[in-house]
């Protein structure tokens, strides 16, 4: 309580330690092994109306207190050039313990087991056809924060995060093709022990995704035009994640994100009344959710973990916020605020935001669809600092005639507005095919923070979408 003895009308303190194990592998070597651990102070105080942080790797009584005081003289000099004082409101104290739930402890496992699932991964994909390189990755996270704050919370929490994945490249003259598993952009992710990464068994995927990538290489080109299109739930995290999951963000509608990250086209007058999609669209954000990268007990600010509607039947209900953003407007935060390791101040962060299941069977969808296309899995994407227009490319594509899946499209691209685009979303599938993935990778702030989310999909379909570079070719 040194901060509050310096002159802090309110102070928290976060203990982190951190673990972080990194396996990577290229053409049956092993690049990279990396194990890191640290661990550290960082206290957040307000005073005289203003937010103050600072932080210490050193344990010593001294070097806390003297944090403490840096943190205070930080908010006293920040106060000078506010424009309001900061109103957090008030919470109840809490006192209370949170692990993730894991049946096998990643970090016991042999160096050599890891190392062995991605070269048996590497000798599946490299005799195939074209395929001129192949690479892996399993990285593991483990991180303990203790929560104190001066309104009389105490908190514990013990996260684990483990996934990877594998990718093979394959190369004919300037024509290069790459597939994934379980998904692009380092695989998939999950709040989990070891247990995950036996269950994707990556080496037993491998072929399949090395054949589709030597197949891509003389598949026909994606053709230009509006068609029906199907996104699986693959490509659906990233487009949840980039069209729905940040523009939601309060900090970013309010401009305090707006020189890094940008804006939001979801206004506050836009609350409850705008047509974000059709009825067929449902988001929620759910920190609740066992097995996700956004699940948790309690935010950085000691606020429990909660399920809140972002889109019922279309209508744009609500935001992520935090103890100040929702003071603003007579609420109480919905927890969303962390941090991703000692020496950073909690930011308003994805949780897991999910497209909620539907009611439609995949094959239902696909057998209703008389000329469409379906695409999985990111290869690029780009979006405007407000969310709203926006391309992806996918890794690839398969053409639908008739109901039935005619064959592979290489180099698959769409476009679209945001509202427009989820407004054009007629059918969803249900729980068959729903799956939280993990995104390990999600910027923001400056200095920047790499957050860990969670995106829960299954596969859906958007009428009269525009997709492709070229022309349609019967």
């Amino acid at each position: 309580y040194e901060a509050i003895f310096s002159g802090a009308d309110y102070a928290d303190a976060r203990y982190v330690s951190g673990k972080l194990q990194s396996i990577s592998m290229r053409n049956g070597k092993t690049e990279i092994v990396m194990e890191n651990e640290d661990k550290g102070f960082g206290i957040r105080v307000l005073a005289k109306g203003a937010w103050g942080f600072a932080s210490t790797c050193k344990e010593d009584e001294k070097s806390i207190k003297k944090c403490a005081k840096d943190a205070v003289k930080t908010a006293k000099a920040s106060s000078k050039v506010k424009k309001e004082d900061v109103d957090i409101g008030s919470v109840r104290p809490v006192n209370a313990k949170y692990r993730t739930h894991i049946k096998k402890e990643p970090f016991d496992v042999p160096l050599e087991e890891k190392i062995e699932i991605l070269l048996e991964a590497h000798q599946k994909m490299k005799d195939f056809e074209k395929v001129n390189l192949t690479e892996g990755e399993i990285n593991l996270w483990k991180q303990t924060t203790d929560f104190l704050s001066s309104e009389g919370s105490f908190i514990e929490q013990e996260i684990y995060h483990t996934g990877g994945g594998v990718y093979a490249t394959t190369q004919e003259g300037n024509e290069v093709q790459v597939r994934s598993y379980p998904a692009a952009l380092g695989g998939d992710y999950r709040a989990a022990g070891f247990e995950f990464i036996e269950e994707l068994d990556i080496a037993g995927n491998a072929a399949k995704l090395a054949d589709e990538a030597s197949k891509l290489l003389k598949a026909p080109q994606c053709p230009q035009g509006k068609t029906d299109l199907i996104l699986t739930g693959s490509q659906l995290a990233l487009q949840v994640h980039e069209s729905c999951g940040h523009p939601i963000e309060l900090d970013r509608v309010l401009g305090m994100e707006a020189s890094y990250a940008g804006t939001s086209f979801l206004t506050p007058e836009k609350q409850g009344n705008f047509k974000y999609g059709s009825e067929e669209v449902n988001i929620t954000a759910d920190a609740t959710l066992e097995g996700g990268l956004g699940s948790f007990g309690y935010d950085h600010e000691g606020i429990p973990a909660q399920r809140t509607e972002i889109v019922k039947k279309g209508i744009f209900m609500d935001y992520l916020t935090s103890r100040e953003t929702a003071s603003k407007f007579g609420r109480e935060s919905n927890a969303t605020m962390r941090a991703d390791g000692w020496n950073r101040i909690p930011l308003i962060r994805m949780t897991n935001i999910n497209l909620e299941p539907g009611d439609w069977d995949i094959e239902e969808i696909i057998k209703d669809t008389s000329d469409g296309i379906i695409m999985e899995n990111t290869r690029s994407w780009s979006i405007d600092e407000k969310r709203i227009n926006f391309q992806f490319g996918t890794e690839v594509a398969y053409k639908i005639k008739d109901g039935s899946i005619e064959g592979l499209l290489k180099n698959p691209t769409y476009t679209g507005i945001t509202p427009e685009f989820w407004g054009n979303c007629d059918a969803v599938a249900n729980k068959k095919t729903w799956r939280l993935w993990g995104i390990p990778g999600c910027g923001k702030g400056e200095p920047m923070q790499v957050m860990h989310v969670g995106h829960g999909a299954s596969a859906a379909r958007f009428k009269n979408t525009t997709v492709g570079v070229g022309k349609w070719k019967d």
